[in-house]
């Protein structure tokens, strides 16, 4: 069915869950597959090369242009397109442009490697995704290589950035610091990316899904980093830029640019989570640990309609608040309940 005869403008009354948070944010997982095989994401001894969908089980262009709608009707202004490596998945800059035409679509972004982006930056941006995250843990090359399951070259994601930048797509960069493993990249990333208009955050090493063996030791507080930074560059808070920003801001106080914290383990925010996941063949997760999803393919051949139905009906039943539970249990350990991998909705 072509979405395109269904325009869907307008949005319908906002959606709620239980714990009255509305659905704004919707992460669209493009291709479950990836070119690296990082260590916390996809690592290589346990997903192997030919896991995962062949190409007709993924939503096609059409499918995903009508489910977009339907998260728009029910509020959803921000859409971000994630994998896998989304720049895998062929005819991306095509399927921008029809995401970017919808009418209620504020901001569209993607999250990627940044591999690949040098070479699609300037049609990406012509079609109207508005920024870019490029996830990055280490400059040091040999290290990055390594990280990155020895199929990546730091040299490719730079310079995707200078692509990015020079087409003017934002460049934020995403860093997840792990204890004994790129601790000594910190200030390295810190001081090559100040004054340069793009944004770093750091991420803290998440329980996301049962293949990266999480254990507590190896995360890395924000609080940790934050004064490690302020040590050397001194920071100031910034007021979030609206509710539920998941990422504490901070700007160097010599106004060299900002740095960002997500703090999901040390400081959980479900609270204030409007963010909704759908992986490349359509399945629905409310949370980012949840243990399985809901196929949204039923609903979505019957027509827009009926998705939309479905999604009301979906959202409303949302209670999820894994990493505030976690938190409450005063542990940082790793419970045993299977979750839903990373790599298959985008982090």
């Amino acid at each position: 069915m072509n979405a395109r005869l269904h325009p869907a403008t307008s949005t319908s009354a906002p959606l709620r869950d239980r714990l009255q948070r509305p659905l704004r944010d919707l992460r669209l997982s493009v291709i479950d597959a990836c070119n690296f095989r990082c260590g916390y994401c996809m690592p290589a001894d346990r997903v192997a090369d030919d896991h995962g969908l062949d190409s007709s089980q993924r939503l096609d262009f059409d499918q995903i242009e009508t489910l977009v709608r339907a998260f728009v009707r029910h509020g959803v202004s921000k859409l971000r397109l994630t994998g896998g490596e989304p720049l895998l998945r062929r005819g991306l800059p095509a399927l921008v442009a029809r995401l970017a035409a919808i009418e209620g679509i504020d901001d569209i972004a993607m999250t990627t490697n940044g591999t690949l982006l040098a070479r699609h930056a300037a049609a990406l941006r012509q079609a109207g995704l508005h920024r870019v995250t490029i996830s990055l843990d280490a400059l040091e090359p040999a290290l990055f290589a390594r990280l990155s399951g020895d199929r990546g070259r730091i040299e490719d994601v730079l310079a995707g950035i200078d692509a990015a930048t020079a087409v003017g797509l934002p460049v934020k960069l995403n860093c997840v610091i792990q204890r004994g493993v790129n601790e000594d990249q910190v200030l390295p990333l810190v001081g090559h990316f100040r004054g340069s208009g793009h944004v770093l955050r750091f991420i803290e090493y998440m329980d996301v899904g049962s293949c990266n063996g999480w254990r507590a030791g190896e995360v890395v507080s924000s609080a940790e980093l934050r004064e490690r930074i302020h040590t050397r560059w001194p920071l100031r808070p910034l007021d979030p830029q609206y509710q539920g920003e998941v990422a504490q801001r901070h700007a160097f106080a010599d106004g060299a640019g900002e740095v960002g914290f997500v703090s999901s383990i040390s400081e959980p925010f479900c609270g204030d989570c409007h963010r909704a996941r759908v992986s490349a063949d359509g399945q629905l997760y409310t949370c980012l640990f949840a243990a399985g999803g809901s196929d949204l393919k039923p609903a979505l051949t019957q027509g827009q309609e009926s998705l939309e139905e479905t999604l009301a009906t979906l959202w409303a039943a949302r209670e999820d608040r894994y990493s505030e539970l976690r938190g409450a249990q005063r542990s940082q350990a790793r419970d045993d309940r299977r979750r839903v991998e990373m790599f298959l909705v985008g982090g």
